[in-house]
């Protein structure tokens, strides 16, 4: 089955925390995707960085995901069933951030699994394939 790697992930990646090669190098067969909403947290990172080292650094982890994983851009049938999906949350009062039920709907309108650190949010979504890489975050 194919992934989508969460934002969690990458900056666990980032901060030394968490080795994506052992994870790639054992699923060679599948393909792994990055949402556009990853991209825009990543870049939101990027330019919140006081420092001008801190802001290259980051800037040049970004564009290496960009060449190494292909992007899955919000089209139609993410529309409709992220619009489904924060429906029947809010119904049942267990909402989910709004990047994060994006990247949910992403995953069910390709078929994807997400593969995060965040588990917390994500397991709140019926259907969604949730699996964890590292340590779950204790956020919310």
């Amino acid at each position: 089955m194919a992934v989508l790697i969460d934002t969690s992930i990458l900056i666990e990646h980032e901060r030394r925390r968490l080795d994506l090669g052992p994870h790639l190098a054992r699923r060679r067969e599948e393909a792994f995707f990055l949402s556009v909403v990853t991209v825009s947290e990543l870049l939101h990172g990027v330019h919140c960085a006081a420092q001008p080292d801190v802001r290259a650094k980051r800037s040049a982890f970004v564009e290496a995901l960009l060449e190494r994983f292909p992007l899955l851009p919000i089209d139609l049938a993410t529309a409709r069933l992220h619009a489904q999906v924060r429906a029947e949350l809010a119904a049942v009062g267990n909402v989910i951030g709004p990047n994060n039920l994006w990247l949910a709907a992403t995953c069910m309108a390709h078929g994807l699994t997400v593969v995060t650190a965040n588990v917390r949010e994500f397991a709140r979504v019926p259907g969604l394939g949730v699996e964890v890489w590292g340590e779950p975050e204790a956020r919310a």
